[in-house]
């Protein structure tokens, strides 16, 4: 059989966004090519193989909900798994997991593998194809030409990179890999703006130098739970995490040796992640601090490496040694593998449309860090709304666009494309001002019937999911009508919940809304047999309901503004009594909706009101125009 070169849809990068894009692509019916410059680091997990936290967890149980493969490779990778924030409300408790990063990608590996339509090559890209403002395919290194009618870039943090030990910096890809440097001419050259950006890694320590007795061990949840909504829960055991500390001795050798890195000297003077940063900078930055918090965390099930969490430097690797030799039971560890940081070229998103093509070169889509953010599970969901936008273009069907007050994916492709970032992007909970709708629980009923229509959700896991629905609903209407009695038996129960007892007959979802009556108390009063899961949704809208409603009506008062097209043809230079610095900011991002206006910097509400009325302007006129012709 002849080699083929000529796909649907290419995807240019194995990692975490471009499997995502990939599978998502080729399930929907696409003749998909993934381009992966080494196939044996497909899904790579250069940085910590964690997934999940706060605002990361609720973006993988989004993309599961759709039909995303991230939660499922989590769960089959799992070493240790907890829930994070149970201290808080439930708007920003979610779950994080630390997984066996050969599983992790093995994972990836054979799911691309299984999937009709999907085509796995080896190589690297080196140029991107256009004809007539439009891509028509690639040209990698080695002088191949695929045709395709669209493509997708997932480049992660390879184009033109450069790692940095110390003073000593060289062209490099992460974890040593091979960088690219053609593509990134090929981009600007099709008109696109790139800038650089820099993150960091830890040195990777052995397990075996490392003294356990000594410090406090954190073993996983011991309830059996799970990432994916299909997924089989478990508990899991024989993997710990542990906590040890900087000390100003750690410190007064990091300042003693600021000469030697290079952000102190500024050899790096790229902007780097605000939310996780590297040691060098915690010392640059906050010098009166005398303690940080590290944590030691496992790689992998058969792997003696260890990841220093919270640890990361851009120190040489003497400097990086001595500095662990300070650490509470690290004094004799032996280190594997040195920190490094690395800059690379990323694409300003606000030159992306919401469903991630560039208006640049059409049919040319960005997904992952080449958009500017931080993160495997950011990556993986621009990676999957990318994959299904480009399948969706070449179906000829209208894009899917996410609103904020959808998913945390909506948020996290708003921001980019609205507001742009001048820092590595991180989700956050903090960002999500629909939050408490958006929940870690609830993510099925919200996305779950786009990936239904979508076709990324079959016959089988619709059915459960839809059965599992229908139990809830039921359950939560009997619960409804139910009261429970007062007995000894219930007082007994709610004094051992911490409650207060009762001396008449209550409505059982009155005795849930009170804050100290978990679900599983409360299926001690009523014998319900309903899932753990399904009845934690039943106590959290239930706890939640008036400020879910009160929400919900929020949400409905700026449906408006977020649905009011802004017409291509406006132009903002002759809205009157617009600003200058407001009709040069919206030229630049050209948002689709007047809500998207609303969340560019620099542009006000009195900005907004003058754009409205002049949308409304326009489209009078153009009735008019119409009215004309006939």
């Amino acid at each position: 059989m002849n080699q083929n070169y000529d796909y649907e849809i290419i995807v240019i990068g194995g990692g975490h966004s471009g499997c995502e894009a990939a599978l998502a692509a080729s399930r929907m019916g696409c003749r998909t090519l993934i381009l992966n410059h080494n196939l044996d680091n497909t899904a790579l997990m250069p940085c910590n193989p964690a997934i999940g936290g706060p605002a990361k967890g609720n973006l993988v149980r989004e993309l599961d909900a759709m039909g995303g493969e991230q939660a499922r490779a989590a769960d089959f990778a799992t070493l240790h798994l907890r829930w994070l924030n149970t201290s808080k409300g439930f708007a920003v408790r979610t779950l994080r997991a630390q997984c066996d990063l050969r599983d992790y990608g093995s994972h990836y590996t054979k799911t691309l593998a299984s999937v009709p339509n999907l085509y796995v090559y080896q190589g690297m890209a080196a140029e991107i194809v256009t004809d007539s403002g439009r891509v028509s395919g690639i040209v990698t290194v080695a002088g191949e030409r695929f045709s395709a009618k669209r493509v997708v870039m997932a480049c992660g943090t390879y184009m033109r990179g450069k790692v940095h030990m110390g003073l000593i910096n060289f062209p490099s890809g992460p974890l040593g890999q091979v960088p690219s440097g053609p593509l990134s001419d090929s981009i600007m050259k099709a008109g696109i703006e790139l800038a650089r950006f820099r993150t960091d890694t830890t040195p990777r320590i052995c397990r075996n130098s490392v003294d356990w007795d000594s410090l406090d061990l954190q073993s996983s949840d011991p309830q059996p739970e799970a990432f994916s909504h299909w997924g089989e829960k478990r508990v899991h055991t024989g993997h710990f995490c542990a906590r040890t500390r900087t000390s100003t001795v750690t410190h007064d050798i990091l300042k003693a040796a600021l000469d030697r890195s290079p952000l102190a000297t500024r050899e790096i003077g790229v902007r780097g992640p605000r939310y996780c940063p590297s040691l060098d900078d915690k010392i640059l930055k906050f010098p009166d601090k005398e303690s940080h918090p590290i944590f030691l965390e496992p790689v992998g099930r058969n792997s003696r490496e260890i990841y220093m969490q919270n640890f990361s430097t851009y120190m040489p690797p003497d400097v990086q040694l001595e500095i662990i030799h300070t650490l509470p039971g690290c004094e004799r560890a032996l280190m594997l593998r040195p920190g490094y940081g690395i800059e690379y070229d990323y694409v300003r998103p606000t030159q992306l449309e919401p469903w991630l093509e560039t208006r640049a070169v059409r049919g040319l889509y960005c997904s992952g860090q080449i958009c500017g953010t931080s993160g495997y599970e950011e990556a993986a969901s621009l990676g999957f709304i990318a994959g299904v936008n480009a399948a969706l273009s070449v179906k000829g069907r209208e894009p899917l666009v996410l609103g904020r007050d959808q998913a945390y994916i909506g948020v996290l492709v708003d921001d980019l494309t609205s507001r742009g970032t001048d820092e590595p992007y991180r989700m956050l909970p903090s960002r999500c001002e629909h939050r408490l709708i958006m929940r870690h629980d609830n993510a099925d009923r919200r996305l779950s019937g786009i990936g239904r229509d979508l076709g990324l959700i079959d016959d089988e896991r619709w059915g459960a999911m839809t059965a599992r629905w229908i139990a809830a609903d039921s359950e939560h209407e009997r619960l409804s009508a139910a009261r429970i009695q007062a007995n000894d038996r219930t007082n007994e129960i709610l004094r051992e919940a911490g409650s207060s007892e009762i001396t008449e007959p209550v409505p059982a979802l009155d005795i849930l809304r009170r804050p100290e009556v978990s679900w599983n108390t409360l299926t001690r009063l009523t014998g319900t047999n309903l899932d753990d899961e399904s009845g934690t949704w039943i106590e959290i809208e239930t706890k939640y309901e008036g400020y879910v409603e009160r929400e919900n009506r929020r949400v409905r008062r700026l449906s408006a503004m977020e649905r009011l097209r802004i017409p291509m043809s406006l132009s903002y230079n002759v809205v009157g009594g617009l600003s200058a610095e407001a009709a040069e900011k919206l030229t630049a991002v050209l948002p689709r909706t007047l809500g998207q206006a609303s969340r560019v910097p620099g542009v006000n509400n009195v900005d907004i009101q003058l754009v409205q009325v002049a949308i409304e302007r326009l489209r009078k006129s153009q009735t008019v125009e119409s009215d004309d012709g006939e």
